[in-house]
């Protein structure tokens, strides 16, 4: 009867490769850093859904990231759908992006916002408000 060769590994080698591996995650535990996330707002004035009683001297967003502020766009869309761009003030924290307003009349309005986060990621959105008819 003949019986099959098995190879035989020297002792060692087992328990080599088990602190190799072991040796690989912690590696990749240390390495890992936070996760990126796109921009979010976190505050805005005016905040969404405001009812105003005059049109306001400036926007601001505050954003839970670091910003590109020369790729970051704010947006001001009227009642009647015409859109004002806004510059945004050089002077911006790194995660707030504040413009001023040079008119807005009563009705529903609308600040589009796109910005860079550091991460890389563009995110956009609305933050819609309305101004009261004196």
């Amino acid at each position: 009867m003949r019986h099959a060769l098995r190879p035989t590994l020297p002792p060692a080698l087992p328990l080599r490769r088990f602190l190799a591996g072991l040796l690989g995650l912690a590696l990749m535990a240390l390495a890992a850093g936070p996760a990126a996330a796109h921009a979010v707002v976190v505050t805005s004035d005016p905040a969404a859904g405001a009812a105003l009683a005059a049109a306001p001297a400036g926007v601001t967003i505050r954003f839970n990231s670091r910003l590109d502020h020369g790729r970051s766009r704010l947006l001001l869309i009227g009642p009647d759908g015409a859109q004002q761009p806004l510059p945004i003030a050089a002077d911006s924290e790194p995660t707030v992006l504040a413009a001023p307003v040079a008119s807005a009349g009563p009705g529903q309005w609308r600040l589009r916002w796109q910005v860079l986060a550091v991460d890389g990621h563009i995110t956009r959105g609305d933050i819609p408000f309305s101004i009261r008819a004196r």
